[in-house]
């Protein structure tokens, strides 16, 4: 209880900080820029080298590429159908296939499962979202935008990405059994600690709430994808489909039900695809996912 009222408080901060002048309005990006370049290399660092392989662990590393992949089609599909500008098919794509696996899903997952439950969340967010945020989100990116990166230039950008390169050194870490000394274990998990109120404060900064807006039909869309249609299609898949009941699915379908990724968003912004609607699928799909993750949470319980 005390972890979801914190949740509140930094949220709540965060929008109370918007309006102090004296807070810069770059201040969520740099907080962004500790989150991402210092705090979840940290949680990778001290999780995954402690991680015991299991087959199960397919589950959570494929919720995020299953929900990116089917939104790739699905919005695809429409955008060809319709006529939709590749822009906005391509915003799309990015902001519905992507889920806040961290900056949400860490503090929720932990309130609801501890830190086993940060296990399962640490597999969906490292190797899942941030990887598929790496590699085909930039690639989805720069094909539906007028960028010209070429391949070389690509591949360099997902090789140099600090969160890709520290998961690649904790999984080898993994594979041959190597852990820090336990004051270096304790300094990561330190750092990694800090990663709940930092990131919250972020989402509460960037929080957007425009009235007037020509997107609400495709705000709708997406927010429906990513709050409803991607954990419907986990939950089928892995409980229904495949007969699995484990914390570890729970957990997984939890993370499936994340609002918009806020680096997702960024990214699409950033590259020209709709940075509006980027802003509005953050603005709007946090505050709804509170109220859509009462029901998943709550089925959760019953299988």
């Amino acid at each position: 209880m005390n972890n979801f009222i914190l949740i509140f408080i930094f949220l709540l901060l965060g929008l109370v900080l918007q309006n102090v002048k004296q807070i810069p309005k770059n201040a969520h990006k740099i907080l962004n820029w500790v989150v991402i370049y210092i705090c979840l290399p940290a949680l990778a660092l001290y999780y995954i080298p402690k991680i015991k392989w299991d087959n199960q662990l397919l589950f959570s590393i494929g919720v995020s590429w299953i929900g990116f992949i089917i939104s790739y089609f699905f919005f695809n599909y429409l955008g060809n159908k319709k006529g939709w500008p590749r822009k906005l098919t391509g915003c799309l794509i990015i902001c519905s296939g992507l889920g806040n696996t961290s900056f949400l899903g860490f503090p929720i997952i932990e309130a609801l499962y501890g830190e086993e439950g940060m296990k399962t969340a640490i597999i969906v967010d490292q190797p899942g979202s941030f990887v598929v945020l790496s590699t085909l989100a930039v690639l989805v990116a720069t094909a539906y935008s007028k960028g010209n990166l070429n391949s070389f230039q690509i591949a360099k950008k997902i090789a140099f990405f600090p969160p890709f390169v520290t998961f690649c050194i904790a999984c080898l870490m993994n594979v041959f059994k190597f852990d820090f000394y336990e004051w270096g274990q304790l300094l990561f998990k330190s750092i990694g600690s800090v990663v709940t109120p930092l990131a919250l404060l972020s989402v509460g900064l960037q929080l957007r709430f425009e009235k007037r807006s020509m997107h609400w039909e495709f705000l709708g869309l997406g927010l429906f994808y990513k709050l409803i249609a991607t954990p419907a299609i986990i939950f089928f898949l892995y409980v229904i489909v495949l007969n699995q009941h484990s914390k570890a699915i729970q957990v997984a379908v939890l993370e499936s039900a994340m609002a918009p990724m806020i680096t997702a968003c960024i990214l699409s912004s950033t590259y020209g695809l709709k940075p509006r609607l980027s802003s509005m699928m953050i603005g709007f799909g946090i505050p709804l996912s509170f109220i859509t993750l009462i029901f998943w949470a709550v089925l959760m319980r019953f299988i």
